[in-house]
């Protein structure tokens, strides 16, 4: 996003964090809602584009949100749909990108209030890591023929009873909705949603063998120096590596691996 819509977004992540601060308001329901509506508008493309309409005045497009929505969701979602829709949206599919964000971050909530952020966001990098190693099951998630009731059947299967009611219902609706995306996209997306309810970055950090306690916290450490964040580690072993780290934060890798120096060796002596 850019422009209005990063500071729509910005305004609507701050009300969002001013519902759910209120212990009344049930984050799990909200997400639903508004993963609901989210759904909605990304079918409806024509209802979408009124709703971010700059021509519209903000108050007629926040009423016939409201209408709309009236007696489908919770009030809390329909008050922070409106105020979405008075915000300025540089394209309309921004609007659906934010509501889906939002839907995330509220089930994360959930996740947190009841002390289980830490589980998600472990099982959400173990899934990552599955599905890229298997590329059957890849296959079968991602597969547009098949029918979404199909993919949800498989991943209760997969997920159910194994894993926190907050990691299902997030892969669930990012394989059942990808809305463009590919699923290792969304799993990092929904990882650093994670890591952001706590104000921290996600590191994931490949080694050829198992880092030692101490060593995860000297590495934790010293990149959260770097970085001027709190970071969280996501562990992964890959004896290809043949030695040293790599650290992926983002897009940016930092490679120290013995693997990426023989590597490089050889396209130097290639290129000679």
């Amino acid at each position: 996003m850019n422009g209005a819509s990063r500071e729509a977004l910005s305004s609507a992540r701050e009300r969002l964090d001013a519902l759910t601060d209120n212990a009344s308001v049930d984050a799990a329901r909200l997400a639903e809602d508004l993963a609901a509506v989210t759904s909605l508008l990304h079918r409806e493309t024509s209802l979408r584009r009124v709703l971010t309409d700059p021509v519209q005045s903000e108050e007629a497009k926040a009423q016939l949100a409201g209408r709309l929505l009236d007696g489908q969701v919770q009030g809390s979602a329909i008050d922070l749909v409106s105020g979405m829709v008075r915000s300025r949206w540089s394209q309309s599919r921004d609007l659906v990108d934010a509501l889906e964000e939002l839907a995330a971050t509220a089930d994360l909530t959930a996740a947190q209030r009841a002390g289980r952020l830490d589980n998600v966001e472990d099982e959400l990098f173990r899934f990552g890591r599955i599905v890229e190693s298997d590329t059957g099951l890849r296959a079968a998630l991602t597969d547009k023929a098949a029918p979404a009731s199909s993919k949800a059947a498989l991943l209760a299967a997969l997920l159910g009873s194994r894993a926190e009611a907050v990691t299902e219902r997030l892969v669930t609706r990012l394989v059942t909705q990808p809305r463009g995306r590919s699923l290792e996209d969304g799993l990092r997306s929904l990882s650093g949603l994670a890591a952001a309810r706590r104000d921290r970055m996600v590191a994931v950090v490949t080694s050829a063998v198992p880092l030692t306690d101490a060593q995860q916290q000297r590495l934790g450490t010293v990149l959260a120096r770097i970085y001027g964040r709190q970071m969280h580690l996501n562990l992964d072993v890959d004896p290809e590596v043949l030695g040293g780290i790599s650290v992926r934060i983002g897009d940016e890798i930092i490679d120290g691996t013995i693997q990426e120096r023989l590597d490089e060796a050889n396209r130097q002596l290639g290129g000679r």
